[in-house]
């Protein structure tokens, strides 16, 4: 009875750390896409490319971190360090609102602390709960992730008028710090766990060397496969996003109204992730296992995207999105996040922080320019949206292929 009320607690505090970490994001993620947009469709892959070369200066410095420094400082040090660049932000959004280097400058920073606290979340979550826990609950925790993501676009959409770009910056840095303070408790909540005396404690550094992460990779068949569903999901997600942000530059005449749409664009998402995250993903991976639920979400974006080829219109082009990122956020990410729990605690943060940034972003960047490339040559969204079938089917196979490493390394 003990284990199992203790087990509901650390749960809700799992819960609660991941809705107030997303709903700081997505508090600012529609300001983010609105400046983008308005800097044109034709500039995202210039920041996509910007983005990257920041991720390789960052990770060797992150993985110096993780070998140095003991994991009960290593994320509260990481989210106060975001929440003090949202001040900063903020300042500038009130100080200098029509300087021309501050919507790229946001895009940057908005991505990369993206990127990183997710994936130092589910790496953290990874470590902290075993492999037939991670089944039955990683889709529950996935589901605050979409609480704090419904809330964080209706905030934003509500708040914008009044607040403006600056208050939203220092509301999410407030969110950011309670999130902060969930993670002490959590730490705190669970230790040491007896029976599992092969987990590293958490008042000591991983080690290991600070590229362990690509060595790693490069050395396991299993986490390249991890890396080549990552880098595919990128090249579509790109490819969906470019031609949302023109038809929203397109449609909006205002920066403010683009917010608004991409706001409400978040909260259908993240409500259908939500609903996913909550009653399917667990019980799919528990009856069916992760590789089912791997290769379903890979076949649904195959045919949303054949979908897109035959009825290219703009409201079929926001039906796909949000299709995409719903099952992806409710199906795919979970699944994905469940194949760490087999490998080692140095993977785990190391590998996991190179795939779920370097990776995603070098992929972000060449979607970017391979799309320009595809329009140059008289591409429309049909024909784009064709190509990106035949990658969607990929996907599907790659996806088997890892969850069936998954299974044979323990998992189910």
């Amino acid at each position: 009875m003990t284990r199992v009320v203790g087990e509901r607690r650390r749960l809700i505090l799992s819960f609660a750390y991941f809705a107030l970490l997303l709903a700081s994001y997505y508090l600012i993620r529609p300001v983010r896409d609105a400046l983008a947009a308005g800097t044109g469709a034709a500039s995202i892959k210039f920041l996509a490319s910007a983005v990257f070369g920041v991720m390789c200066l960052l990770v060797p410095l992150f993985g110096w971190l993780v070998s140095r420094v003991r994991r009960a400082w290593l994320l509260p040090s990481i989210y106060g360090f975001f929440a003090l660049n949202l001040v900063a932000f903020a300042a500038a959004f009130r100080l200098l609102p029509d300087a021309h280097w501050l919507g790229p400058a946001f895009y940057v920073w908005t991505t990369v602390f993206n990127l990183f606290v997710v994936s130092v979340f589910w790496s953290f979550m990874a470590d902290l709960w075993r492999e037939e826990e991670g089944r039955r609950l990683f889709g529950v925790i996935a589901a605050g992730g979409s609480l704090g993501g419904l809330a964080g676009p209706l905030l934003a959409r509500l708040l914008v008028g009044t607040l403006g770009h600056a208050g939203l910056a220092l509301l999410a840095a407030a969110l950011l710090c309670g999130a902060l303070g969930v993670v002490l408790l959590l730490l705190r909540e669970f230790g040491e766990r007896e029976g599992d005396a092969s987990r590293l404690s958490f008042a000591e550094p991983i080690g290991g060397e600070i590229l362990a992460g690509l060595t790693g990779l490069w050395r396991s068949p299993y986490l390249l496969g991890i890396a080549a569903l990552v880098a595919l999901g990128s090249v579509l997600g790109m490819f969906v996003y470019i031609e949302l942000a023109r038809a929203a530059a397109a449609g909006f005449a205002t920066g403010e109204a683009r917010t608004a749409f991409y706001a409400q664009r978040d909260l259908w998402v993240n409500g259908g992730a939500f609903v996913l995250q909550l009653a399917a993903v667990g019980p799919l991976a528990r009856r069916l296992g992760v590789r089912a639920v791997l290769t379903g979400s890979a076949t649904l974006a195959a045919f949303a995207f054949a979908g897109l080829t035959l009825v290219p219109l703009a409201g079929s082009l926001i039906a796909v999105n949000v299709l995409l990122r719903a099952t992806e956020f409710g199906l795919g990410k979970p699944a994905r996040d469940m194949l760490y729990t087999v490998v080692s605690t140095e993977a785990k943060y190391k590998s996991k922080n190179l795939i779920d940034t370097v990776i995603y972003r070098a992929m972000d960047a060449a979607a970017g320019w391979l799309h320009a490339g595809l329009s140059l040559l008289g591409l429309s969204l049909a024909g784009i949206a064709a190509a990106a079938s035949g990658l969607a089917l990929l996907l599907v196979g790659i996806a088997w292929r890892v969850g069936s490493g998954y299974r044979q390394r323990g998992g189910h």
